[in-house]
């Protein structure tokens, strides 16, 4: 006889989740190993004294590892995945009936924190596992992988029109920014201004430590010159260096994508263009293979 399965749905009644996720998950593992509550430190300058509660820093960061822990590209897809999902309501801390972070709140803070913020949570997990003897720091691996964008090829637009659109639109906003202060003055009236969004005043945070190198201090400050002549990723905020030099022109340096200005047109192996990036990292030769560095030049 074929049996028909019924949906009927009861309330739950003394069950708990710690039950529901398996001691041996793998989220358990992370949550006894990583200890993300130093964050808060961390970020605290950026939040007012007084006010309605925000959501946890905590939580935050915790979404964001889920999202690379299950290549996830989409806060919006993130927060659907995580509101069925036993271990990751678990992991956050978060019971079955208590609604989860909206996205658009993610998408708010992680624009509010601004790269600095996640540059030294990236260096404070790295410290982390050099103190719990993970990090070997003898022996480094560089490599690179293509990764796709979400971005379709149609979305390509001239690269000077978005760059004069963007000089307009500073222009304006310094000009009325300008009024505005002059209207300050002329009132006599003081306000404290609000936080940038892009602020990230981590002056309470700790400084990761330098990996043990073998290299004198003459070599030292050798590579430190040669370093600071760089294009600096992180203080240009992800914006490559674009000077031309020879004869030789990339793409990407006449068009942009609006979808996602840090794409650019990449071939397939097979044929064809597609858009994406290169992620370049650098890998620790210990048994761990921990990743030291992590960008997208």
């Amino acid at each position: 006889m074929m049996g028909t399965k019924e949906r009927a749905f009861a309330r739950l009644v003394n069950v708990s989740r710690e039950k529901l996720v398996p001691a041996d998950h793998f989220y358990r593992q992370v949550e006894r190993t990583l200890d993300l509550s130093f964050v808060r430190e961390c970020v605290q300058p950026m939040y007012a004294s007084g006010g309605r509660p925000s959501i946890d820093p905590v939580v935050f960061f915790k979404l964001q590892l889920v999202m690379f822990f299950e290549g996830i590209r989409s806060e919006r897809q993130l927060i659907r995945q995580a509101a069925d999902r036993l271990s990751v309501r678990w992991y956050l801390g978060y019971d079955l009936d208590e609604p989860l972070p909206d996205h658009s709140s993610l998408s708010k803070i992680r624009t509010r924190y601004g790269l600095d913020v996640f540059r030294w949570f990236f260096d404070a997990i790295v410290q982390q596992c050099q103190q719990a003897k993970l990090v070997w720091g003898k022996e480094l691996y560089l490599d690179s992988t293509q990764v796709n964008a979400n971005a379709d090829l149609d979305s390509l637009t001239p690269r000077f029109a978005v760059e004069a659109r963007e000089a307009i639109q500073r222009h304006l906003t310094a000009l009325f920014a300008q009024e505005n202060q002059g209207d300050e003055e002329e009132g006599g009236e003081s306000m404290d201004a609000p936080m940038s969004e892009g602020s990230s005043n981590t002056g309470t945070c700790l400084q990761p430590t330098s990996l043990p190198v073998a290299l004198s201090q003459q070599e030292q400050e050798e590579l430190e010159t040669e370093r600071s002549m760089r294009h600096d990723w992180i203080v240009e905020e992800g914006r490559q260096q674009r000077e031309i030099h020879g004869l030789y022109q990339r793409s990407a340096d006449f068009q942009i994508s609006t979808t996602d200005p840090d794409a650019t047109p990449m071939r397939l192996k097979n044929g064809g263009l597609h858009l994406g990036y290169h992620t370049h990292y650098v890998v620790d030769g210990g048994k761990r293979r921990i990743i030291l560095v992590l960008c997208h030049p």
